[in-house]
């Protein structure tokens, strides 16, 4: 395939290190384009948004009345799902707090988490990866060299949340995903969202020596039975409010004493390394492009801002040297053998088994009918 030539788009920041965008005669990227037809449908409008949210608050304890808690509440320690936490409080909500713990929470993010336990007074439950086995399976996609290496992360959290929802007959999770913050994110940087459990399998099987016994997961069939079976619904709160995350950090600061711990995904050692210093030094991937982009299109951060913001490394050397230390000692690899594995070829989701089709096909058919 020829290579394209650069180009960045005259709306928001994305740019040719996608391989698959696609610009119109103004030069506006098919991202942003589809994200402001979409944003038409999701984004916030006073009176209405609030009318919707309320009609979900008044389903959501209907449908666990008798129970002990209205809902399930996953909690990493940052901004968004500390503020979902704060909105159970607000509007009367008996949650069930969960985090998982992928053994890399960074102490700000354990602080950040215990703060809001106790300052809420909800019950909380630590649902603990077995790390011999999630640390394996980790290392596969890294020697795999493919993109999405939070993939396990992922499923496992979406896996998790449905253990636990049974387990305590939770009928509703309430999730701190928000569409006008990361409505855009190309496919071939964020695959994982998918689910694919054919590609996940297919990754464990060639590049470890485990079996996906006790790390938990969510594909396309489990998600359907907890759906459609259990009745397990996901709800997104921020997308029903006005939700700002800068305001929002503030007020968590201001209000419960929560911790600053950095930019979007910071409150995972792993995720932030990889999202700012793996994917644009090996995959030419800047994440803060799709962040940024996203936010230009919903009016929080001008173009020139975000452009400035760019102009930045979007790694700190001090802190690579220091987490690429901590990352290798954890998983019990040389400092060589890490860099060995980060100068392999970059593939993206396409370079595996997947069934990115049949997915998107069933995607289309639910949104249509739900």
């Amino acid at each position: 395939m020829e290579k394209k030539s650069y180009q960045i788009c005259q709306r928001c920041v994305m740019d040719t290190s996608d391989e698959d965008i696609i610009f119109d005669e103004n030069g506006y990227c098919n991202h942003c384009t589809d994200f402001l037809q979409l944003l038409e449908n999701h984004k916030y409008v006073e009176g209405q948004s609030e009318k919707i949210f309320k009609n979900i608050l008044l389903k959501i304890k209907k449908r666990s009345k008798n129970n002990k808690y209205d809902c399930l509440v996953g909690i990493s320690g940052g901004v968004d799902s500390c503020f979902v936490a704060h909105l159970c409080k607000t509007y009367g909500l008996h949650p069930l707090l969960m985090h998982m713990n992928n053994g890399w929470n960074t102490p700000i993010a354990e602080e950040n988490i215990q703060i809001m336990v106790k300052k809420l007074g909800f019950d909380y439950y630590e649902y603990k990866m077995d790390w011999q086995e999630f640390k394996e399976i980790q290392l596969a996609f890294f020697k795999s060299s493919i993109v999405d290496l939070e993939t396990p992360t992922d499923l496992a959290i979406l896996g998790a949340n449905y253990e636990i929802a049974k387990k305590f007959k939770i009928s509703s999770i309430l999730s701190g995903g928000n569409f006008a913050a990361e409505g855009i994110l190309p496919l071939t940087w964020g695959y994982h969202v998918k689910s694919d459990m054919k590609l996940y399998r297919h990754i464990v099987k060639k590049y470890s020596n485990v079996k996906i016994r006790k790390t938990p997961y969510a594909g396309l069939k489990e998600n359907f039975i907890n759906k459609f079976i259990h009745g397990i619904k996901t709800y997104y709160p921020l997308n029903y409010i006005d939700y700002d995350k800068d305001k929002a950090r503030k007020f968590l600061i201001e209000t419960y004493g929560f911790k600053e711990y950095g930019g979007k995904h910071q409150e995972s050692t792993i995720t932030g390394f990889l999202q700012s210093y793996v994917m644009p030094v090996k995959y030419n991937m800047d994440y803060r492009r799709a962040t940024l982009s996203s936010q230009i299109c919903n009016g929080q951060v001008s173009r020139d801002d975000a452009l400035r913001i760019l102009e930045a490394k979007p790694f700190d050397d001090e802190k690579v040297l220091k987490d690429k230390a901590y990352i290798c000692k954890k998983w019990e690899i040389s400092e060589e053998e890490f860099d060995k594995y980060l100068k392999l070829p970059p593939k993206t989701y396409k370079d595996f088994p997947n069934q990115e089709r049949l997915i998107s096909r069933l995607f289309r058919l639910y949104k249509l009918f739900s």
